[in-house]
């Protein structure tokens, strides 16, 4: 069975972002097709989707090599997050649809109660879940695509300190809610942008070497022939 091209971009971004590969590190086709089980022309394939997306650069004789962002791309990254959010937010107001609300709303939900309870285990992974449902309801594939790729690349570059205030937090992720409900573009936007003013700055990088530098994961998360690789 041939395992999709995207498949092992995922299982190769993915541990690009958990530290698997060191930034600078070489990428060779031969290692990467043995980690995750497959042939060698679908990692050629995601190599240069990686390397589209930013996180692999092409070297003269050293071949695919892992990224090594600067600290000022790093903070573009925040930059655009800080523009484009809001204007996903807008779009939504006006395009979101009852499916969308559904699980918008139950994503608030299960927030303010695991904030509540200072149960801040699935905090994260919930409010990742809800800023890209939020994105799909903006009706639009390309702005979309780019938010994601800017989590993905965010979360890479930049350790998250929790809210000081989570139960606050997840007051925001319901306004947002309630204005996109109401069809108001405008207001969902200038509550997005404030929500994401606060939390950029909960951002710390994780390869300047100051503050503390967050443990890096060195096993990877993609098996040899893992079962996700094969859908």
């Amino acid at each position: 069975m041939r395992i999709p091209a995207h498949s092992v971009c995922t299982a190769i971004r993915d541990d690009i972002v958990a530290g698997v590969y060191e930034r600078g590190s070489r990428l060779t086709e031969e290692l990467l097709a043995r980690r995750y089980g497959v042939s060698r022309v679908p990692v050629r394939e995601a190599l240069r989707t990686l390397e589209a997306e930013g996180f692999v650069v092409t070297r003269r004789h050293a071949g695919a090599c892992v990224a090594e962002p600067t600290e000022q791309e790093a903070a573009d990254l925040l930059e655009m997050r800080m523009l484009l959010e809001p204007l996903g937010a807008s779009r939504a107001a006006q395009r979101r649809t009852e499916a969308h609300l559904k699980v918008l709303r139950g994503l608030v939900r299960l927030g303010q109660e695991r904030a509540r309870r200072g149960n801040s285990d699935d905090l994260r992974s919930l409010g990742g879940w809800f800023h890209e449902t939020l994105a799909q309801a903006s009706g639009s594939p390309a702005l979309t695509s780019m938010l994601t790729q800017l989590r993905h690349k965010i979360s890479w570059m930049y350790a998250v300190d929790a809210p000081a205030n989570p139960v606050e937090s997840w007051a925001e992720h319901g306004a947002i809610v309630d204005a996109v409900a109401r069809g108001d573009g405008e207001r969902a936007r200038a509550v997005t942008a404030l929500h994401t003013e606060r939390s950029t700055a909960a951002h710390r990088l994780r390869f300047n070497g100051t503050g503390d530098r967050p443990e890096r994961v060195r096993n990877s998360q993609h098996p040899v022939n893992m079962p996700s690789l094969r859908h």
